[in-house]
């Protein structure tokens, strides 16, 4: 039975509006100039790749549903108590990977992490049991293979991926009518493009890998609950995008709306905007979205019966706390928007528009709004990543997203107390650190670009 989340939807504008977006910009030949000026950075082509394939993790763990059971006496179809998502049985079910241990297991171990008891025939023993998912596909068992294996895996994914590219190098070449050499020697004086082949490249190996590997080995171990933690940690990517897009969308129409016009009107309008955001700009912000992720939760516990499943719970608080983060974090856009907006409002096109008796919101959406888009676009892209690592601080202090859903902060938040075990537990920080490590430099390396191409000071002092 589908199950539609409220975050999904997210999910889903944000593909609609990249597919909007994206054909728009092949439309109009000014954006299409100003993208290629970002593509061709290699640091941004190469993080282009690197977040579509996060974007893709993120939307296929996005597609939620809740299993059928099998048939009753009557013969009526019922329907599992949980919710699990698309990714959730690709991983699981399809590559029968991450199976759930009884706790901790280090990464590519084939016992448990700690010594239990068990009753044998001879009496209690108490040793390192083995894993029950560990060389669950192959039965390879000996370190030694599972080495040889992880080898064998990487290579035959990059020769395969060489072959393709051999392949289309050569087509190619023949439709052109050039030689093979001249070709390749035009890809490798392509920095931008052979940048993106480049991580594209790792990112088949490493899926290839991990797909070989994963079914007979837990790749980053298993946490104290005995999850996998690569899944984990692949499902913390879907709430790192969903609320860094959720809190971006939730703070514009605050920061366009108030900032466009506190520098059009000015006077007694724009004394009341300022006040309004410098007041909110004064209140420590992790404090306000504490005290509001706080009554959310007291109304979500009030209101048990709203939520059939644990995960839709979740899945409402997460969307409750990006709208947090997005309505109490407008104040720096709509500062720079009005001081955009009062500079653009004294050009002699915009007080003709008003001699002329333009309506002011006409000139505010005609004249001004188109003006400082790409404020809005640079902000915008520079602050997910900030918002990403938001998340992950309040996670962190316990007033972020629920703690039965996965993201990179409760993932950070758990390893706390398990970096002071002896011996210590560091799979779980180390899992957390490299993906959002790798999703935050992505989105700065992006940003700095899309900055670059899209400020015209910018502009201006290249040429």
């Amino acid at each position: 039975m589908p199950v539609f989340l409220p975050t999904d939807g997210v999910m889903l504008l944000l593909i609609l509006m990249l597919g909007f977006y994206i054909r728009l910009v092949f439309r109009r030949p000014s954006l299409l100039a100003r993208w290629r000026r970002v593509f061709a950075r290699p640091s941004a082509s190469a993080a282009a790749v690197m977040l579509s394939a996060f974007l893709v993790i993120a939307a296929v763990d996005s597609v939620h549903y809740r299993p059928a059971l099998p048939p009753g006496p009557g013969g009526e179809t019922a329907y599992a108590p949980f919710t699990v998502s698309l990714l959730d049985t690709i991983v699981k079910d399809r590559l029968g990977a991450a199976g759930t241990e009884r706790s901790y297991s280090a990464p590519f171990a084939a016992r448990e992490w700690d010594k239990t008891t068990i009753l044998t025939p001879e009496g209690p023993v108490r040793d390192f049991q083995p894993l029950r998912h560990a060389a669950g596909g192959s039965g390879v068992t000996d370190p030694g293979a599972v080495i040889l294996l992880s080898l064998i895996a990487a290579g035959t994914a990059l020769s395969g991926l060489l072959a393709a590219g051999a392949g289309f190098v050569l087509l190619s070449a023949q439709d052109e009518g050039v030689r093979p050499s001249v070709k390749i020697r035009e890809l490798f004086f392509d920095k931008a493009r052979l940048a993106a082949l480049v991580t594209a490249g790792l990112i088949w190996v490493f899926a290839v890998w991990a797909a070989v590997l994963w079914p007979d080995r837990h790749i980053f171990g298993t946490d104290a609950a005995g999850s996998d933690v690569l899944l984990e940690a692949l499902k913390s990517i879907r709430t790192a995008v969903v609320i860094g897009t959720l809190a971006t969308l939730a703070t514009l129409p605050f920061a366009v709306t108030l900032g466009i016009a506190a520098g059009y009107f000015r006077g007694r309008t724009d004394d009341v905007i300022q006040y309004i955001y410098t007041t909110l700009s004064s209140i420590p912000g992790v404090l306000l979205i504490a005290a509001s992720v706080l009554m959310v939760t007291v109304f979500m516990d009030q209101h048990p019966d709203w939520w059939p499943t644990g995960l839709e719970r979740a899945d409402a608080r997460l969307f409750l706390l990006a709208l947090i983060i997005g309505l109490t974090g407008w104040a720096t856009l709509a500062r720079l928007l009005r001081a955009e907006t009062m500079k653009i409002a004294s050009l002699e096109y915009v007080t003709a528009a008003r001699a002329m008796g333009v309506s002011h919101a006409r000139i505010m959406f005609r004249h001004v709004l188109p003006n400082v888009l790409h404020i809005i676009l640079i902000v915008t892209v520079l602050d997910f990543s900030g918002i990403v690592l938001y998340e992950a601080v309040l996670s962190y202090v316990g007033v972020g997203v629920d703690p039965t859903m996965s993201s990179f902060g409760t993932m950070i938040n758990a390893a706390r107390s398990e970096m002071s075990r002896t011996p210590m537990i560091w799979w779980n920080l180390l899992a957390s650190f490299l993906f959002m490590l790798t999703l935050v430099l992505s989105a700065n390396l992006f940003a700095a670009a899309v900055r670059d191409a899209f400020d015209p000071r910018a502009a201006d002092l290249e040429n």
